[in-house]
């Protein structure tokens, strides 16, 4: 009976991490022989300007052809999730058969289903296709100058370049522009035409990819200046750390040549008055242990997640960079445990399954109160977009049957490798007031201000990124992105550094929140930044749409605010466990 059991646990754990993997079923060998089917797949169909809003194809009132229907599964998790919603289109194609204008449906137009293509022409309305997993886009039709007459495209032209026994090339002419009248009937036609093509297979996706806007001279500059940004502040850094080292080594050495600078820094006044201080544990602990994890976690992935993409075309297979995350999430949700639990150790805290649970669910709980909040509307308009039932459990699975167990693991790691208090300064029973301060040093001024820079390094890299996502281009080129990975993180702890060390200086020893806020405040810019985008650089509009971007855009910028403030906060922990090591404390 336990032997069945544990069968069915581990046949159920291999299915729900496998479906978050490519499947390389018979479809996608992507090998063909002569006269062999070659599938057409309709997806979907929605407004040019709001990406995200789209509907079944089949949901305007377009016919199919005779063939007989194939059923389309998700093979993926990620594929699931971004509303692919892939229908057989009914047409005969076979390897290599040219195919003669052929009429495959006619469609008795009555008012409603004019109607409904005549909303769909105002508005814009394309249609996107999948020939052996190539993309092919279509305009439903277009309106005359008055806009008082709607014709639909009625003929699709496709040709199909092949290398060999693949497919590397599908071009769509649309062409046969019909009046739209009530009571009528619409002949829709095809025709398919084969040519040699001289692209590889693994160049087919070049001609979707946009040179001429990821490798523009503006994302070399801003790079080169970010660059430049970076070579600044580690000077700073480098140069405040070395001033204050050689200055307590001089003090405690009691040598007598000191600089004016020096001689007006007495014992009286400065970070070293707080050593009794700087190591009392951060209020809030449990949250704040969890941050830290969440924010080491998203780390990893983001790191993880590019590299792979820098390796691997991701954007050549659907939902892939989805799945890839989610993958790769799950998997490093020992990383969360780990550092939220030791940090969580070392603050004194005793509540540690607790804390593990808020460290393991607070971004999945984000993340999916966020989605779910969209599904309500994204069922309401009938889109494409809606997450089923069954995916909706799938990803449930996922965070209670491995996110849950690998973050204990970690955390039980954690606590038990790193979650000793070696602090270099003893802990005073009684805190020490804070002594009064300018207004510009003030915890909640160096949190608003804080995020500036890093934001700065970032903002350029910001639009290219939205542009990929919001609009249609594909972003693949993940070099730059790893490049302005590494740039945040050094000017985020750079930054960091200098506002803790002005905070400490200033005798107030409340710096690890202060850390994390000022850092992760580079979220509020960004999210800021969106606003801007949407308005000036988009043309969205509607309720969907609104609300998937701006509620998307929260999730991110909450992520990127997580992931910095850890980033911040492990930076400037070092950087003050290294000055208080070396002073001499009576």
């Amino acid at each position: 009976m336990g032997s069945s059991r544990w069968k069915v646990a581990v046949a159920a754990f291999v299915a729900i991490v496998g479906s978050l993997l490519p499947v390389h079923a018979d479809e996608h060998e992507h090998t063909y022989t002569d006269k062999e089917e070659v599938v057409l797949w309709m997806n979907t169909v929605g407004p040019y300007h709001n990406r995200q809003e789209t509907y079944k194809y089949f949901s305007l009132p377009f016919c199919a052809g005779s063939k007989k229907t194939i059923s389309h599964y998700h093979e993926t998790l990620g594929e699931a999730l971004q509303g692919v919603e892939l229908e057989f289109s009914g047409l005969d194609i076979k390897f290599k058969d040219e195919v003669m204008q052929t009429t495959y449906c006619e469609i008795d137009l009555d008012k409603a289903k004019r109607d409904a293509f005549v909303y769909a022409i105002k508005n814009h309305y394309w249609y996107q296709m999948y020939i052996d997993d190539l993309p092919i886009w279509g305009i439903v039709g277009e309106a005359d100058e008055n806009g008082e007459d709607h014709y639909l495209w009625t003929y699709k032209k496709l040709e199909i370049g092949y290398n060999g026994n693949r497919i590397v090339d599908v071009n769509l002419t649309s062409e046969g522009k019909v009046r739209l009248m009530a009571n009528t009937r619409i002949a829709m036609s095809y025709s398919v035409k084969w040519k040699k093509s001289d692209v590889k297979f693994e160049d087919r996706f070049d001609k979707y990819l946009d040179p001429s806007f990821f490798q523009h001279r503006i994302h070399w500059f801003s790079i080169f200046n970010s660059f430049m940004m970076v070579i600044f502040l580690v000077g700073l850094v480098s140069m405040i750390l070395m001033r204050t080292l050689r200055k307590d080594y001089a003090r405690y050495s009691k040598e007598e040549e000191m600089d004016d600078m020096d001689r007006d820094l007495g014992d009286e006044y400065g970070w070293k008055q707080v050593h009794g201080d700087v190591f009392r544990p951060s209020s809030h602990p449990l949250i704040f242990s969890s941050l830290i994890g969440s924010g080491c976690q998203i780390f990893s992935v983001s790191l993880i997640v590019i590299i792979v993409a820098m390796v691997e075309d991701l954007y050549t297979e659907r939902g892939s960079m989805l799945s890839t995350a989610i993958f790769v999430y799950a998997a490093t949700s020992p990383v969360n445990g780990y550092f939220g639990g030791s940090l969580y150790a070392k603050q004194g805290g005793r509540r540690w399954i607790k804390q593990m649970f808020i460290g393991a669910f607070m971004i999945p709980a984000m993340v999916c109160g966020t989605a779910f909040f969209i599904n309500f509307i994204a069922i309401y308009y009938h889109a494409s977009r809606a997450i089923p039932f069954g995916t909706m459990v799938a990803v449930c699975c996922i965070c209670f049957f491995v996110i849950l167990p690998l973050n204990l693991v970690g955390t039980i790691l954690g606590r038990n490798l790193s979650g000793q208090p070696n602090f270099p300064c003893r802990v005073n029973a009684v805190p020490r007031p804070i002594p009064e301060k300018k207004w510009f040093m003030e915890p909640a001024v160096i949190v608003c201000l804080g995020g500036i820079l890093p934001f700065g390094s970032i903002f350029i890299e910001m639009y290219f990124i939205f542009t990929s996502f919001w609009a249609y281009k594909i972003y693949y080129v993940y070099g730059f992105m790893m490049l302005v990975l590494v740039i945040l993180c050094i000017v985020t702890v750079c930054v960091t550094i200098v506002c803790t060390y002005f905070l400490l200086n200033a005798e107030d020893y409340r710096w690890q929140w202060t850390s994390f806020l000022s850092a992760a405040s580079t979220a509020v810019y960004v999210y800021m930044y969106s606003f801007y985008y949407y308005f000036f650089k988009t043309k969205m509009y509607g309720l969907f749409q609104t609300s998937f971007y701006f509620g998307y855009m929260a999730v991110f910028s909450t992520a990127l605010g997580i992931m910095c403030g850890a980033i911040g906060y492990m930076g400037t922990s070092a950087f003050v466990r290294k000055i208080y090591t070396n002073v001499k404390i009576d």
